[in-house]
């Protein structure tokens, strides 16, 4: 009978305590639940910069965690596209608001990138602006998660 009771308070706990904690996992954001062509386009672009998004991301994020963050498509969220050179011209500027992640999605902060798309750049992309909006906070990591912040 002991037994079983000190089963129990254990799983209450444990669900207790992941209860607590499960507000700072970071779910992406509303996303269309059916596919379209729109939705393709834009995560075939995202798969494109991913490894542009990433370079900057660890950069950003190297004074601040132990490790780097990752970057998922779908915590990528297009602010704006811009044509630069009117209809059909192939130079774009892309402003994308990024989540990076780290663990079970704990999100770890919120960037703002500014990708030059064209064919005159080395390799099609350059960034050309970022903004750094949101540090780490403590308070958002798990226990077993808060070693991963350098201060």
């Amino acid at each position: 009978m002991l037994k079983r009771m000190l089963i129990t308070v254990s799983m209450l706990s444990l669900l207790f305590s992941h209860a607590v904690y499960a507000g700072s996992v970071h779910t992406p954001p509303d996303k269309p639940e059916q596919d379209s062509k729109e939705l393709m386009y834009q995560d075939m672009l995202m798969l494109f910069l991913l490894p542009h998004m990433q370079q900057k991301i660890d950069e950003i994020y190297a004074p601040l965690l132990k490790s780097s963050p990752e970057i998922y498509p779908y915590f990528v969220d297009v602010q704006d596209v811009q044509r630069v050179n009117g209809f059909r011209g192939f130079h774009f500027l892309i402003t994308l608001n990024v989540v990076p992640t780290v663990g079970p999605h704990i999100a770890v902060g919120e960037d703002r990138l500014t990708f030059d798309i064209s064919p005159v750049n080395p390799h099609n992309v350059k960034l050309i602006s970022w903004k750094h909006l949101k540090d780490p906070k403590k308070s958002d990591f798990p226990p077993n998660y808060q070693d991963l912040l350098k201060r």
